[in-house]
C-alpha cells in the first residue's frame, strides 16, 4: 500500500483539528485542560493526595464486601 501526499495539508483528522484551532489549549478534542500562567503548575501533593484518598476509599467500600478474611 502506499500514501498519497497531497502537499501541506493534514494527514490526519487529529492534525486538521489542530491545525485549524485558533487556541491549542481549547480545541474541541480536549475535554478538561486547564492552561495556567507560568509558575502556576499543580503541585505533585495534590495527585498525591488524591491517589491516597481514593485509595482508603476503595479500601474502606472494599470493607463492606461479605467473605472477606
Amino acid at each position: 500500500m502506499s500514501a498519497q501526499f497531497s502537499g501541506p495539508s493534514p494527514q490526519t483528522g487529529a492534525q486538521a483539528v489542530i491545525a485549524d484551532a485558533h487556541d491549542p489549549a481549547r480545541r474541541p478534542d480536549v475535554l478538561l485542560r486547564v492552561r495556567r500562567d507560568e509558575g502556576h503548575e499543580l503541585s505533585a501533593w495534590w495527585m498525591i493526595g488524591a491517589f491516597v484518598a481514593v485509595s482508603a476509599a476503595v479500601i474502606a467500600l472494599l470493607s463492606f464486601v461479605p467473605g472477606g478474611a
